[in-house]
């Protein structure tokens, strides 16, 4: 496991804030007619015109600068010219940059104009989940407590799948690293958290099940059932302030302030 010290905590959030923007860049493009791929090429032009590199391409042979999962699509989707949002579509983009060697990676989900109200609250619970779990990064909890504060929320709201295969995860000079951090658990149990470590928090909720298969093309992951999901991620610092949201978007700054976590910088 990776400790950062405070000079590399600051170099992540540089990172961060290129993916912040990047986000900023895809929510605003989205709209019926564009192309998953459209959206690939703005978030790469994006990111390399800041002096960064795309984390995922090339990852393990991922084509994409982004994942792009629609409706049924919960992770890892490929982004494809073949594939154009409509009308009432959810999109979930991941994203991920490194810029100096230190990775920031966030999530959000988008909805493609109207959607139902049963996929906007299923949106808000999902990001809600995250917010949950980024209260609890900190020192002398464990890992169990993140688990219990996503899962137990998402439990509450309802039926709704919590995805178990998978989860978040450490983030520093690599994209994926350890801890595995799972959208469940148990208050107490696991990993102690102490300041330093850097975890990404990324629940799904799916609008059926929690099942989850992996398409043929050995990426794509879709709902068993073939309901909609929503992922929302971003990269957080365990610090003695709290939190430092890493890859926080300008849209975030009056949330973090109301759950009092440490003022990122926007600038």
């Amino acid at each position: 496991m990776q400790l950062k010290t405070a000079a590399e905590i600051a170099k992540m959030r540089e990172a961060g804030r290129i993916v912040a923007r990047t986000l900023d860049s895809l929510r605003a493009a989205v709209r019926p007619g564009v192309t998953t791929l459209d959206l690939d090429a703005i978030a790469e032009r994006s990111i390399r015109d800041a002096g960064a590199v795309p984390s995922f391409k090339g990852y393990h042979g991922f084509p994409g600068s982004i994942c792009a999962s629609v409706n049924e699509e919960v992770v890892h989707g490929i982004p494809r010219d073949t594939k154009v949002l409509g009308e009432g579509d959810l999109i979930s983009i991941d994203c991920g940059a490194i810029l100096d060697g230190w990775h920031g990676d966030s999530a959000i989900t988008v909805a493609v104009g109207e959607v139902s109200e049963a996929e906007r609250t299923a949106m808000e619970v999902c990001e809600e989940a995250m917010w949950r779990g980024v209260a609890a990064m900190r020192p002398g909890n464990h890992l169990g407590d993140i688990g219990h504060a996503i899962g137990g929320y998402i439990d509450s709201r309802g039926r709704y799948g919590n995805v178990q295969e998978y989860g978040g995860h450490g983030i520093g000079t690599e994209m994926h690293m350890d801890p595995h951090v799972l959208n469940y658990g148990r208050p107490g149990e696991g990993m102690k958290l102490v300041e330093g470590m850097c975890l990404a928090i990324e629940p799904m909720v799916n609008l059926g099940t929690r099942r989850v298969v992996q398409l043929d093309d050995g990426w794509t992951v879709v709902t068993r059932d073939a309901r909609r999901s929503t992922h929302f991620e971003h990269s957080v610092a365990i610090t003695a302030d709290g939190p430092l949201v890493l890859t926080a978007r300008e849209e975030n700054r009056s949330r973090l302030a109301d759950l009092g976590f440490p003022d990122p910088g926007f600038e």
